[in-house]
């Protein structure tokens, strides 16, 4: 004990125990400075840990092994968690400098465990007698992940291979740090100010946007176009003067293709050549076939079968929808084809023609106090829970909102916290993380179990009041979603807590919250006028409903366009020049001109910035048919809130995390596995 107290000695002791209210730690009292030591000292500490559990002298069993490895590396874990949220939401120089730093530390850490040979006896030990163990389910799938988790590192490789695969995977953790990094500078550094008859022809919030984001930039009194998706998209979609489109569009996917030092395109490459050899050394075919293998889809031909078939569909209607672009660009008098950059200008013209409503006129409805009162309505009317804002909490930034988070007896179950507005020391995108995930465990400190500390990350443009366009709003349930995935977490053992299920069923409860964001009942209380107060009238709520199918070939062009390259580059081994790949790719799919991938690969950070979604882009549509098929079960009921659905719903999809099998639990709460036609209906390509 002794020796464990001195190695953090010189470690924040903030940073271990946290000493703040609902679980969570005094971030006014954590410095940026005071990670590399925490780091240092937990390292040491939990190599110690596992050295233990791996050199006992007692025969292994469930408990001296694997709920040992359950609560090792605590003081990792909660290093880690901070860190990892300042580097996405908040970071600075110091910060970069030490993610560039500890990343391939952390890779070397990680395989200096999972080549541990005396650990991975054990676990094997365990797991060659897993039938006699007579273990429980959840037991079952923990021991599971375990061994193949091992396996997958390489345990069972040759010395020589091992090193080799350590080398690869710190390589990997180093490039893909680079890359994020390099992203997040293109975007921060780029911005366009506006000004004269184009400004005064954008709609009131866009301007309103883009004073606040020229502000943050040291601009006041001007307005800028930044890369930041929540300005760009209405800029693109409103902008009449069609070289200011031109200039923001190019800008915005030429992300990470700069040329310079945060250019990515040789950093792809290596990305690719080092995935290859590490699928090879672990004996698959290619990386996709690694990535899939503990995936509903199981096989790279699997995906490309879903994703083909709605590929060609796509192209049909995309085409339909493209010569009405052109039919429109012509009635204006102008020659030019329709290029990326038009699209949405067009679009919207001809959505406001259809169906008589624009985005403008949606978007004063959606204000985003009330969209996140929404979210909290549904989760209570389906789950039984309620939410208290505590305001008088600090939290990593001053934008970010903490809540707690209570049963219908009034106990607290989680904390949650909403960082919603983009600024510059954030990355781009949305997502949800946690600072700690739910278990029943007894920790060292004697406590049984710990509640999750969940937090979701938007960046939505500042306004007041801030408005979301309907995009926005269904961003913000679905990262709620995965946040109710976290918090409702019911598990015994951390390694199948909340999220951690399966790349291709882990969208399913953030993509299924979604639907309930156009309940007609929910939208008449929170969907009301920011300046009248009135609710949103049925008769442009029909509106809305009726053009939730239009320009869905676009749409689905984008998205899967960049799951096929994602699948393409990951089953294709080493390659040497990614861009002309791309292309070839893309013409191969008579991808069409006037479209471009979602994310195109110099800034496909899904992909390359680390591992998460890496032959895994396609999960979303994967979850998408599954989703689809599952809000079937409410509106089979006649009711989007029913007792009996909802139960079900909570039990098998948002709190059994990975203890049961997915395609087992969907089909505890389903009755069946679906097929994708609710799917394709959903998107109008039917």
């Amino acid at each position: 004990m002794a020796k464990k107290k001195s190695l953090f000695k010189h470690v924040n002791p903030e940073i271990l125990a946290w000493s703040g209210k609902h679980d969570l730690p005094r971030f006014d009292r954590i410095a940026n400075t005071d990670f590399a030591p925490a780091f240092e000292a937990a390292m040491k500490s939990g190599l110690g840990e596992i050295d233990a559990i791996a050199g006992q002298n007692k025969k292994p069993g469930f408990k001296n092994t694997i709920v040992a490895l359950e609560r090792a590396e605590d003081a990792l874990n909660r290093v880690s968690a901070l860190f990892w949220n300042r580097a996405g939401a908040d970071t600075d120089e110091t910060i970069q400098a030490l993610e560039r730093e500890i990343t391939p530390k952390l890779s070397r850490y990680s395989s200096q465990i999972a080549m541990n040979a005396k650990l991975f006896r054990r676990i094997d030990a365990l797991w060659q007698k897993r039938k006699k163990l007579k273990l429980g389910t959840e037991e079952e799938r923990v021991l599971e992940r375990y061994w193949k988790g091992y396996v997958r590192s390489g345990a069972r490789l040759p010395k020589a291979q091992q090193k080799e695969l350590a080398e690869i995977n710190e390589k990997l953790a180093s490039l893909g740090t680079q890359f994020g990094q390099n992203l997040l500078a293109d975007e921060a550094g780029w911005q366009m100010e506006v000004d004269g008859e184009a400004l005064e022809n954008l709609p009131g919030f866009l301007k309103q946007a883009m004073a606040a984001a020229a502000a943050e930039r040291g601009l006041e009194g001007k307005h800028v176009v930044t890369l930041a998706r929540s300005i760009i998209e209405p800029f693109l979609t409103f902008c009449e003067n069609r070289d200011l489109r031109e200039k923001a569009f190019k800008a915005w996917t030429a992300r990470g293709e700069n040329g310079g030092k945060t250019d990515n395109r040789e950093i792809i490459s290596e990305i690719l050549a080092l995935r290859d050899r590490k699928a090879k050394l672990l004996g698959y075919e290619n990386y996709a076939a690694l990535k899939l293998d503990n995936t509903m889809a199981k096989t790279p031909k699997a995906v490309n079968e879903l994703l083909e078939s709605v590929w060609e569909k796509a192209l049909v209607k995309a085409g339909e929808e493209e010569r009405e672009l052109a039919g429109m660009v012509v009635a204006e008098g102008r020659n030019h084809p329709v290029a990326p950059w038009d699209w949405r200008y067009y679009a919207e013209k001809l959505r406001a023609q259809k169906f008589d409503f624009s985005e403008s006129e949606l978007k004063p409805y959606f204000q985003l106090e009330q969209v996140i009162a929404a979210c909290f309505d549904v989760a209570g009317r389906l789950f039984g829970i309620s939410f208290k804002e505590r305001k008088g909490i600090a939290a990593y930034h001053p934008d970010v909102r903490v809540f707690t988070v209570h049963d219908g007896k009034g106990r607290r179950i989680a904390t949650f916290l909403g960082d919603y507005f983009a600024r510059a020391s954030k990355r781009s995108g949305a997502w949800m993380s946690g600072f700690q995930s739910q278990h029943k465990l007894k920790g060292k400190d004697g406590r049984k179990g710990q509640k999750p500390v969940i937090y979701n990350v938007m960046n939505f443009a500042k306004g007041d009041p801030a408005l979301l366009s309907l995009d926005d709003a269904r961003t913000l349930f679905h990262e709620f979603g995965h946040a109710l995935h976290g918090m409702l977490s019911d598990v015994t053992y951390p390694t199948v807590s909340g999220t951690a299920v399966s790349r291709d069923f882990v969208e399913l409860p953030s993509q299924l919250y979604e639907h309930w964001l156009m309940v007609p009942e929910l939208l008449a209380k929170y969907a009301v006028h920011a300046e009248t107060g009135e609710p949103i009238p049925a008769a442009l709520i029909e509106k809305v409903k009726a053009a939730e199918t239009f320009n869905a070939g676009f749409e689905t062009i984008e998205f899967t366009s960049s799951a096929l390259i994602d699948m393409a580059y990951h089953t294709a081994g080493d390659i040497a020049d990614p861009m002309g790949f791309e292309a070839e790719q893309l013409k191969k799919l008579n991808m069409p001109g006037a479209i471009t991938m979602r994310h195109r690969s110099p800034h496909f950070a899904h992909v390359f910035s680390g591992d998460g979604y890496s032959a895994g882009y396609y999960s979303y549509m994967w979850s998408e048919v599954l989703d689809a098929d599952a809000f079937r079960a409410f509106t089979e009921k006649g009711d989007p809130f029913d007792k009996k659905t909802a139960k079900k719903l909570r039990k098998h999809i948002y709190s059994a995390g990975g203890s049961v099998d997915p395609e087992e639990t969907y089909k505890a709460f389903r009755g069946k596995l679906p097929s994708p036609e609710a799917m394709l209906e959903g998107r109008g390509l039917l």
